[in-house]
C-alpha cells in the first residue's frame, strides 16, 4: 500500500502515475486521514467512478472517508449528495452558469481585466500576477454575480483557504473560519429577504423546485460553495497557465502568432495542469464491480487522480507534451458526471479573457530574472503560485 498523495512539486507530475497506468491502474493507497482506498489512475476508470451511479458520494458521510485534511466534507453540502437530491439543488442554480448566461458576463469580465492591467501598467513592472490580476479578476466577477460586496474579498479569501486547507490551518482555525463564512453569508441572505436585488443570492432565496423552497441549510451551503468554488480554482489556474506558457516558449510563440487558438489553449492548459494536490472526494462502491480487471467490493472507497487521467497515453497522443493545437478527447479538469463543475463555462470564459488580455496588452511578458521569487502554495488542496512576479517591456 502506498501513501498518497505522491510528490507535489510545483506543477510536476510524479512519474509513478505513468507506471501505475501501465502496470497497476487501480492501486491501494493510504491518504493522510481516513481508511485505505483504491486509487484510479486511468481515464476510463476515472470517468466510471465519477459518472456511474453505482459509486456514491453520500455513502461517505457515515464512513471514515479517505481524505487529505483532518475535517471531512460533512453531510448536507451539495458536494456530499447523490442524485436525485443533488440534481434538485444543482438545477436551481444551473441556469446562472449556462454558456449563454456566462457570455453576457464576458464584456464585464473584459472590463475588469483591462482595469487591472491598466493599474499594472501605471505602476510599472514588476507586478505580482496573483495579487494584481489573477485573484481580483474572478473574485470581482463572482462577487458581482452573487451580490457579495467585493470590498470584503480579503475576508473570504482567508475563509476559502481555510476550507481548502490540508495543513496550512489547524482544525480549530478551519472550524472558526468556516463559522465566520457561514455567519457572513447568513447575514447577506437575510438582507436579500428584506430587500431583494438583481443578483444570484436573491434568486437563491426565491428559488423553488416543485413548490419546495430551499431550506436555510441548503441556502447557506450553496451560497458558500458558489463563492469559494467560483473564484479559487480560476484564480489558481490563471497563474498556472501563464507559468506553463512562459516555460514552454514555443507554445507561447504559437499563441501570440495565432490568438484565435486561445479557447483551445485554455482546454489544453486545463488538461495539462495538475491543479489538485491529490484526489477529489472518495466515492463508495454500492455493489461489487470491476475496474481495469480489479474487483472493487461493495462498501470500498475509490479516489481518482484527475491529473493522471488527463495524461493517459491511451487517450492522448504525446500526453506529456503541452500542445495548444491538440484535438482529442475532452479533459477531466472539470470532473465528470453529476458533479461536473457547475461553473465550468464561467471558468473557461475568465481564463480566455485573462490570457487574451495579458498577452495582448503586456508585450514581452516574462518571468523576472529571479525565478526563485515565485512562491508556491503549500498546505492547500490546490497547487500553483501564491506569488508570481512578472515583468514586461515598458514603452
Amino acid at each position: 500500500m502506498r501513501n498518497y498523495p505522491f510528490s507535489t512539486e510545483k506543477l510536476d507530475i510524479d512519474p509513478l502515475y505513468a507506471r501505475l497506468r501501465r502496470e497497476e491502474p487501480l492501486t491501494r493507497v493510504q491518504l493522510p486521514y481516513g481508511e485505505p482506498a483504491w486509487l484510479a489512475t486511468r481515464y476510463e476508470d476515472v470517468k466510471t467512478v465519477l459518472g456511474d451511479r453505482r459509486f456514491s458520494l453520500a455513502a461517505a458521510v457515515d464512513q471514515d472517508e479517505p481524505r487529505s485534511r483532518p475535517h471531512a466534507a460533512g453531510a448536507g453540502t451539495i458536494k456530499s449528495l447523490d442524485p436525485p437530491e443533488h440534481t434538485r439543488l444543482r438545477r436551481l442554480v444551473a441556469k446562472a452558469f449556462t454558456v449563454r448566461r456566462v457570455e453576457t458576463l464576458r464584456p464585464r469580465a473584459q472590463q475588469i481585466a483591462d482595469d487591472l492591467v491598466d493599474a499594472m501598467l501605471t505602476k510599472g513592472p514588476p507586478a505580482d500576477l496573483v495579487e494584481d490580476f489573477a485573484l481580483p479578476l474572478p473574485i470581482t466577477v463572482i462577487c458581482e454575480l452573487l451580490g457579495v460586496p467585493v470590498q470584503d474579498r480579503t475576508k473570504f479569501r482567508v475563509w476559502s483557504d481555510a476550507l481548502l486547507s490540508t495543513g496550512k490551518f489547524t482544525v480549530e482555525e478551519v472550524v472558526d473560519h468556516r463559522a465566520r463564512l457561514r455567519g457572513y453569508m447568513g447575514e447577506l441572505l437575510a438582507a436579500r429577504r428584506d430587500s431583494p436585488e438583481d443578483d444570484l443570492l436573491t434568486a437563491l432565496v426565491a428559488a423553488r423546485d416543485s413548490e419546495d423552497r430551499l431550506s436555510e441549510e441548503e441556502l447557506l451551503s450553496l451560497s458558500e460553495a458558489i463563492l469559494v468554488a467560483g473564484h479559487e480554482t480560476t484564480a489558481t489556474q490563471i497563474p498556472n497557465s501563464v507559468y506553463l506558457l512562459l516555460t514552454h516558449p514555443e507554445q507561447l510563440a504559437l499563441l501570440r502568432a495565432e490568438p484565435e487558438l486561445i479557447p483551445r489553449a485554455v482546454e489544453e492548459l486545463l488538461r495539462f495542469t495538475p491543479l489538485g494536490v491529490g484526489s477529489i472526494q472518495a466515492r463508495y462502491a454500492l455493489e461489487d464491480l470491476e475496474l481495469s480487471g480489479v474487483t472493487v467490493r461493495a462498501g470500498e472507497p475509490v479516489v481518482v487522480a484527475l491529473h493522471s487521467a488527463n495524461r493517459d497515453e491511451s487517450v492522448y497522443t504525446r500526453s506529456g507534451d503541452l500542445d495548444l493545437r491538440r484535438h482529442q478527447a475532452s479533459h477531466l479538469g472539470f470532473g465528470h458526471g453529476p458533479h461536473h463543475c457547475l461553473g465550468a463555462a464561467l471558468a473557461r470564459m475568465e481564463l480566455q479573457v485573462a490570457l487574451e488580455t495579458l498577452l495582448s496588452r503586456l508585450p514581452g511578458l516574462r518571468l523576472t530574472d529571479d525565478e526563485s521569487a515565485i512562491v508556491w502554495k503549500s498546505g492547500l488542496s490546490t497547487r500553483g503560485p501564491a506569488h508570481m512576479p512578472l515583468t514586461w517591456e515598458s514603452p
